[in-house]
């Protein structure tokens, strides 16, 4: 049974930084897209980055404009995790973060369908 666990959500003020952590048992990350999404009250859950894998480079990263230079989407697959460092945190940051698995490539990374097994998410709150 493969279970995604995401951890290191939690309070912060505007400017800070937060790195959540994606876990997961029953299927090996190295071999899967992963992907960071979020949900704010009364929105869509949108895509916030993804990392693949890649033959040549080892992964291949892909990040929502909003984002871009601010957050970075890495992995260690000795740990089976992927990371979501998060600086320069702002308020409309603040939503339900989870991660989910699956395959996909380029922007097809962005869109819900490719990922078949999502975690619980994890409260990331920015305060101004």
């Amino acid at each position: 049974q493969v279970q995604l666990v995401e951890s290191g959500g939690g309070l912060v003020q505007a400017g800070g930084s937060l790195r959540l952590s994606c876990a997961a048992s029953g299927r090996t990350f190295g071999t899967y897209a992963v992907g960071w999404f979020r949900q704010a009250p009364g929105k869509e859950r949108e895509f916030v980055a993804a990392i693949t894998r890649s033959a040549r480079s080892g992964s291949n990263t892909y990040y929502a404009d909003s984002v871009k230079g601010r957050f970075t989407i890495s992995r260690d697959n000795t740990k089976n995790t992927v990371y979501l460092q998060m600086n320069s945190l702002r308020p409309d940051d603040t939503a339900v973060y989870y991660c989910a698995s699956g395959y996909c490539s380029g922007y097809g990374c962005h869109a819900i369908t490719p990922y078949d097994y999502w975690g619980q998410g994890t409260q990331v709150t920015v305060s101004s």
